[in-house]
């Protein structure tokens, strides 16, 4: 058996991971990070004081209040993440979170792109592709197909 042979198989076989495999991972991972970075904005149901702080000192994002700036980004932390997990409007909370990762790439970390590159890669192929058959947005496009 050649070479060239068995490299054609084992690129036959990479060839068949299943895209709804994929798909989920590019989904929950992104989705894990920012959960996490919005936990930390919280003390309890409001947001905590360390946020406003950050988002005041350290951040100063242009042209919005840092009290907004804080609430907003806790909620779309929040909120974006359920959705992409679920695969819920995937594509559009794909968006979303592409969004928020181009601002902290340009505004508060923009030393930190080779991060907010993967997880701009894992957010563009959702938006691209969909969120796969593991997904709500699936099973809702099966049933409107009936």
């Amino acid at each position: 058996m050649s070479a060239v042979h068995l490299v054609q198989q084992a690129i036959a076989g990479l060839e068949r991971i299943p895209y709804s495999l994929i798909a989920l991972a590019a989904r929950l991972f992104p989705a894990v990070i920012f959960w996490q970075s919005g936990q930390t904005k919280l003390d309890g149901w409001r947001i905590s004081e360390n946020a406003v702080f950050l988002f005041r000192e350290e951040y100063r994002l242009p042209l919005i209040d840092p009290v907004l700036a804080a609430h907003l980004a806790a909620l779309g932390e929040h909120l974006l993440p359920i959705l992409l997990a679920l695969g819920l409007a995937s594509r559009f909370a794909a968006l979303g979170l592409l969004g928020m990762t181009a601002v902290i790439q340009v505004f508060v970390y923009p030393d930190a792109w080779p991060t907010h590159g993967v997880w701009a890669v894992a957010l563009l192929l959702v938006i691209a592709r969909g969120p796969g058959r593991i997904a709500l947005d699936a099973l809702i496009a099966a049933r409107a197909e009936q």
